[in-house]
């Protein structure tokens, strides 16, 4: 009897112990980009606060965002590929999914501290449907039962609420600068609003300003039209999918010294192409650390097809993971910087030639596709810069 009380006593003493610990191990969310908007409540006239149910109303609005890649932030297959890696952390669903609506967990600590060891619970406000829109109308433009909106109306079917300073850049910031070491191999580095805060933009252009024109239109049919702003929140260009529109925004200008028509042989020849960061307010590329710029130039003979001379140049930075991720290389272009690119030669076999300028922009490279096994489907690349002059050598 007394060997059964002591054997209870020890369970009972250990499971108090372990409750304790655990308890004692528990460590609240600190960081921003640790936490979700919380839930959101339907406004007051409304339906529902997702995509589609804006759309029925802000028709036009909602078309824009449809090819956005905002509209992709959850179903963009590189950023499912990266989810499914062990090293993935809970977090980075917060800026791609950014309201609790949208996820299926709350996340309310992390045992130890420890970013792969959060406390979760199930949400039972769980939207699968909103989930798939990723960064919708609502990630910016619902909080506390009322739309956000910088001028405000009275005619609105809903509650609305005029908070400019809300749904100013800081608010953008938000994700696109969201800068931190993870543990040693994994590293978040969006520096975009670090970048636009050292350019000469600062203070006279923000995000908005560029990346959401300013137009006049009716927010929704029988409204009357007043100032309004594009959202397709334009950038790279590259679509998230084959065949799906996305809209660009080039920030790079590109100059070029068109060549002469005929050369004797063995005269120089030369050609020289000349980048500007002309037009963006931050760095060149900017955002995720794979993006990257190819400058390639090359001089072929149109009767063999023979390459004569090529030069090739790369814009971005050059990282190495593993280990220890580490910036090893980083040549992006500084808003109003300007580079040359000169290719210079000389052709003693008198025919027919042509010089082939292309200028590519990238999301990744193929090492790294292939390391997501992303097929086909999921573009790389677009071009932004494409010419051809063709010359005679007599």
């Amino acid at each position: 009897m007394k060997k059964s009380i002591l054997l209870l006593s020890v369970l009972i003493i250990s499971i108090i112990l372990m409750y304790a610990s655990c308890q004692e191990d528990i460590v609240p969310l600190k960081e921003s980009w640790e936490k979700a908007v919380p839930h959101q409540e339907v406004p007051e006239g409304l339906v529902g606060i997702k995509a589609q149910d804006c759309g029925v109303c802000h028709q036009s609005h909602y078309e824009e965002w449809k090819i956005s890649t905002h509209a992709h932030a959850w179903t963009d297959l590189q950023f499912q590929a990266e989810l499914r890696k062990e090293t993935s952390p809970f977090l980075c669903i917060n800026c791609h999914i950014p309201l609790q609506n949208q996820q299926e967990e709350i996340v309310t600590g992390l045992r130890g501290g420890d970013i792969y060891k959060p406390v979760k619970e199930k949400n039972p406000k769980f939207d699968k449907a909103f989930q798939m829109e990723g960064i919708s109308c609502a990630t910016c433009h619902v909080r506390d039962g009322a739309i956000i909106g910088t001028i405000g109306s009275d005619k609105a079917p809903h509650k609305v609420k005029k908070d400019p300073l809300f749904l100013n850049e800081t608010l953008c910031i938000t994700c696109h600068n969201a800068t931190a070491v993870v543990t040693p191999e994994l590293v978040c580095t969006f520096e975009t609003g670090d970048e636009w805060k050292a350019s000469p933009f600062y203070g006279k252009k923000n995000c908005i300003s560029c990346h959401m024109d300013t137009l006049t239109r009716e927010l929704m049919p029988g409204m009357g039209k007043r100032t309004s702003h594009r959202h397709w929140f334009a950038g790279s260009g590259i679509p998230k999918r084959k065949g799906v529109e996305s809209k660009g925004l080039s920030g790079m200008a590109f100059y070029d010294e068109v060549p002469s028509k005929n050369y004797k042989a063995n005269e120089p020849i030369s050609y020289q192409l000349r980048l500007v960061n002309e037009y963006a307010g931050h760095r060149l590329p900017s955002g995720d650390p794979e993006r990257f710029y190819l400058i390639n130039i090359a001089i072929i003979d149109m009767v063999t097809g023979k390459e004569i001379k090529k030069l090739q140049e790369r814009i971005g930075e050059t990282w190495e993971w593993y280990p220890v991720a580490k910036k090893i290389g980083d040549n992006n272009m500084n808003p109003g910087e300007e580079r040359y690119y000169k290719l210079d030669t000389n052709i003693q076999q008198k025919g027919q030639y042509k010089i082939i300028t292309k200028v590519t922009k990238h999301r990744m490279d193929e090492k790294t596709a292939a390391y997501n096994k992303l097929g086909d489907e999921y573009p790389r690349m677009i071009s932004v810069f494409d010419k051809e002059y063709q010359f005679e050598v007599r």
